[in-house]
């Protein structure tokens, strides 16, 4: 491991333990580039040495630039379905996703976990809803700072609940038209920072696997404590899956009473068992219990099935 990665990995796990979470598992193996995709260690003078370049790199990616760099927007958020930007902390379903909270953390004690995908079988299931309220309620907690992504470049409805702009965003990365920080937002909840779908564009396959959003996330992680990508329904298309190979878990949603069994199984297999880290059940009737209402277990064993599959 080179002394950039080593150095940059040090700083992470001090700033990680200081707020009691965990470290980024990959930042080890990942490589070091420049903004225009090379190793970063390329051609450095043996006089010069490391260090002066651990500094380049974190003040090009440190929170300090990301604040400079990052647009302020005043965000509009939906109030019916953005449940931590009402005011009202004690909304149905605020709770749930507290314990749903919790319960990621008590899973990151055991396994390398901050960049989480969410997904669902079928469209209209509440992928997005999921992805941008589990976002706002990590944040919620003092000192953790969280990075939304919308990565359903097919259909993009992230920036519509937050009431923003839908570009600078994923796509004009991809796309090599803007850099890491010129596409993400912020708005007035504390430390959420959102990175819209963006330009609308004809082929999102290739873009999503052309391998920028894993240097994009490589480049970021170390600045969040949490990443949700919301992204396309994983039976559709093949998105979901390549998008998967870039996270650390994937948590599926599926819709009370409308979800078939048979599709959601089918959405279940285009994620290898390690991956799949839980299943939220969404839209059921009250009164049901919280406990009743999302389902979040580890999948021990292929073909093994929770009460949300």
């Amino acid at each position: 491991m080179s002394r950039i990665h080593e150095a940059l990995k040090k700083a992470e796990q001090e700033r990680a333990a200081a707020q009691g979470g965990a470290a980024p598992s990959d930042l080890a193996s990942a490589p070091a580039s420049d903004a225009a995709g090379g190793p970063l260690e390329a051609g450095i003078p043996a006089a010069i040495g490391g260090p002066s370049v651990v500094s380049a790199i974190s003040s090009q990616f440190s929170l300090d630039a990301m604040l400079e760099r990052s647009e302020l927007v005043e965000w509009k958020p939906e109030a019916a379905t953005m449940l931590f930007m009402n005011g009202n902390d004690s909304a149905r379903g605020t709770e749930e996703y507290r314990t749903l909270r919790s319960r990621l953390y008590h899973m990151r004690e055991k396994m390398p976990l901050k960049k989480l995908l969410v997904t669902s079988a079928l469209p209209k299931e509440g992928k997005s809803f999921t992805s941008a309220n589990l976002a706002q309620v990590m944040v919620r907690q003092h000192g953790r700072r969280a990075l939304l992504i919308d990565a359903d470049l097919r259909g993009p409805q992230l920036h519509r609940m937050l009431g923003t702009n839908y570009a600078p965003g994923l796509s004009d990365y991809l796309q090599g038209k803007n850099d890491e920080f010129s596409i993400m937002q912020r708005g007035q909840l504390e430390n959420l920072f959102f990175i819209p779908g963006g330009t609308a564009i004809d082929d999102p396959a290739e873009l999503i696997g052309n391998g920028r959003l894993k240097l994009l996330l490589q480049r970021v992680e170390a600045l969040f404590d949490w990443i949700v990508i919301d992204s396309p329904p994983a039976v559709a298309v093949s998105d979901a899956s390549v998008l998967a190979k870039a996270c650390d878990g994937v948590l599926m949603v599926v819709r009370s009473t409308s979800t078939p069994y048979d599709v959601a199984r089918k959405a279940r297999e285009e994620f290898p068992d390690e991956a799949l880290v839980g299943v939220v059940l969404n839209g059921t009737q009250e009164p049901v219990a919280s406990y009743e209402r999302y389902y979040y277990e580890r999948y021990e064993k292929k073909g093994t099935r929770t009460q949300g599959e």
